[in-house]
């Protein structure tokens, strides 16, 4: 049999053993990964927000050469590079001495440069999903309004569809797997449920998550100047409105909803 590339095997022969510590692994000829879990975990979700902010403030510095970009996912970190312009092996350690400079374990999140309020109809024709939901949680179908609604929300990763954000994370109660059957689609702004996560569809798309509520929000712009205009780590707080608010606004066919940016720094 043969065996694995040297580079590889050696990424393997470092993952370490149950520590919990983050792997660093090879992806592609121009990435590295930084791994934290492979499920997710509030602790999980803070360590990929603080790590991306400082690697982001890192390659500014210079201290990241040949970073061309840095992408935030739900449980790891990807950085890629220039090859024509920094070795692997170079920009491995430049990741490492980042990685083992914390106890991510510890991590809290950076305070969100800038907080999305975005109004969000719950139930009803725009949430289809709220009442099952409640019951899955053992929750009255306004108690899961309150929590959501107050729960600070980060931008965890941007992905699926252009501009699509995941939002989390939910307390312990909404980790609730996918429905058993797929719901054959949900319409643009439909807000949607599963592992403690909030997913806000780009656009009409099938979906295995629940839909609790729908926004007039729209996270995919591309005749604008900024098409995305969600990043990742802006915090989000979903405003509760009437279905009857939330259908004028729908109706008003401006992209932004009636959410309010507020940048902090």
């Amino acid at each position: 049999m043969r065996g694995k590339p040297p580079e590889i095997a050696e990424e393997i022969s470092r993952r370490p053993a149950g520590t919990g510590a983050p792997e660093i692994l090879t992806l592609g000829r121009d990435g590295w990964l930084v791994r934290f879990a492979l499920t997710l975990e509030p602790w999980v979700t803070a360590a990929v927000q603080k790590l991306h902010a400082q690697a982001q403030e890192a390659a500014r510095s210079g201290a990241l050469p040949g970073v061309t970009k840095v992408s935030p996912c739900l449980t790891s970190v990807l950085f890629t590079f220039d090859p024509a312009s920094s070795e692997r092996a170079t920009m491995r350690a430049a990741i490492a001495r980042l990685v083992e400079a914390e106890d991510w374990h510890a991590a809290t999140p950076e305070p969100a440069a800038r907080l999305w309020q975005v109004p969000v109809a719950f139930g009803g024709e725009h949430g289809p999903d709220l009442d099952e939901v409640a019951t899955l949680s053992g929750r009255a179908a306004e108690q899961v309004i309150e929590d959501i609604a107050q729960t600070p929300l980060r931008v965890l990763a941007i992905g699926f569809a252009p501009g699509q954000p995941y939002l989390g994370l939910l307390p312990a109660a909404y980790d609730l797997p996918r429905m058993s059957a797929l719901n054959p689609q949900v319409p643009q702004g439909a807000i949607a449920l599963a592992v403690r996560q909030l997913v806000l569809f780009a656009n009409a798309s099938p979906t295995g998550w629940r839909q609790v509520a729908r926004t007039a929000f729209r996270p995919f712009r591309p005749d604008s100047d900024t098409p995305i205009p969600l990043r990742a780590g802006d915090e989000m707080r979903l405003v509760p409105v009437s279905g009857s608010e939330m259908s004028v606004l729908l109706s008003a066919g401006d992209p932004a909803g009636g959410a309010r940016l507020e940048v902090r720094r």
